[in-house]
């Protein structure tokens, strides 16, 4: 075990795009874990678009990381001493112990996880709080129903591609929107989907409407801006629009240009009787067990598929989160920080 650990932290508060200085790495003492603690070795971390908002000040649904702080983050462990019965060196565990190679964490705030039943990065990924989130998103506001269309965009990340498959066990016609003809394929030929368009395309909207030729159901909303500006006026009469995330927007210093729209926004949610819902993955923490065992048990069957986009290094976690929030990752963005 080595004797010192590295880890990142916030140094600065970004203004637009996060940009290398607002990290800095930091060699520290490895932490000693007090009673009912224990030391964990981080073996992967997970980036997620969320952190964007913890890098902020502003008010949020959550805490913000405070400069100085560790930079937050799920993260899949090894347990090197326990001080807590439930625990042994050895176990691997999922938690939030951010951007470190070492952390100290309550056992309370832990889940041992089984190696044997799937690869430990799932946890992090379809069988962790991105899959839940599409999971739990689609059903309970999406609710799909057979033969409707559902679209869905950010369609080849972690939470999309998991929408448009269970989309598609629901009987839905499934239309996901990508960045680049790779993710395209991707959902066509491996994931399914029955159209996929590439939001960079300059005729993009008459694309997306050339696909939903019956109009749009369910809008699955990760990323806002022109596409929530190409898909809001194919909406039919009770479409439902579960929000997820606004990846395009994360980055804004400024309301853009043009228009208030607001109005023409509220006159359909009233004559098109449309359901928009924001919503966090905790709101429904309630289904985690119902979760785990129904998309454990579709990955078991090879009914879904996942993949998984890794970066080799916690020193390379800065770069690689900037390119996440330019839609430069295919799949779920770990870090390896420790084999």
């Amino acid at each position: 075990m080595r004797q010192t650990n590295r880890r990142i932290v916030l140094a600065a508060r970004p203004v637009g795009e996060p940009k290398p200085s607002d990290f800095r790495l930091e060699e520290v003492p490895i932490p000693e874990p007090g009673p009912g603690q224990l030391l964990l070795r981080t073996l992967w971390l997970s980036l997620d678009p969320y952190m964007r908002g913890r890098m902020s000040d502003a008010k949020s649904y959550a805490k913000p990381v405070e400069i100085g702080e560790v930079m937050t983050g799920g993260t899949v462990s090894e347990v090197v001493r326990s001080h807590d019965p439930t625990f042994a060196p050895g176990d691997i565990v999922l938690g939030m112990t951010g951007w470190q190679e070492y952390a100290v964490a309550e056992a309370g705030g832990l889940r041992k996880l089984d190696p044997s039943a799937a690869p430990v990065s799932t946890a992090l990924g379809v069988l962790g709080m991105p899959g839940m989130t599409a999971y739990t998103g689609l059903l309970n506001i999406g609710q799909p129903k057979p033969g409707e269309t559902l679209v869905v965009a950010a369609a080849a990340g972690p939470v999309g591609s998991l929408v448009g498959q269970i989309g598609k066990m629901k009987g839905c016609r499934v239309v996901g929107i990508a960045g680049g003809a790779e993710k395209c394929r991707y959902l066509l030929d491996e994931l399914g989907f029955d159209a996929a368009i590439d939001h960079r395309a300059p005729d993009f909207p008459e694309r997306l409407r050339e696909a939903c030729t019956k109009g749009i159901d369910i809008y699955f909303e990760n990323v806002g801006g022109a596409v929530w500006d190409a898909v809001f006026p194919l909406l039919n009469e009770f479409a439902r629009i579960p929000v997820c995330g606004l990846i395009a927007n994360y980055n804004m210093t400024e309301l853009p240009p043009g228009p208030d729209r607001t109005p023409q926004l509220f006159r359909a949610i009233l004559t098109k009787r449309l359901t928009l819902r924001g919503f966090i993955v905790w709101d429904f923490a309630a289904q985690t067990k119902e979760f785990v065992t129904e998309v454990g048990q579709w990955l078991r069957e090879g009914r879904i598929k996942y993949r998984e986009d890794i970066v080799e290094g916690l020193e390379n976690a800065p770069d690689a989160f900037i390119g996440l929030l330019k839609g430069r990752n295919f799949g779920k963005l770990l870090v390896r920080v420790a084999s």
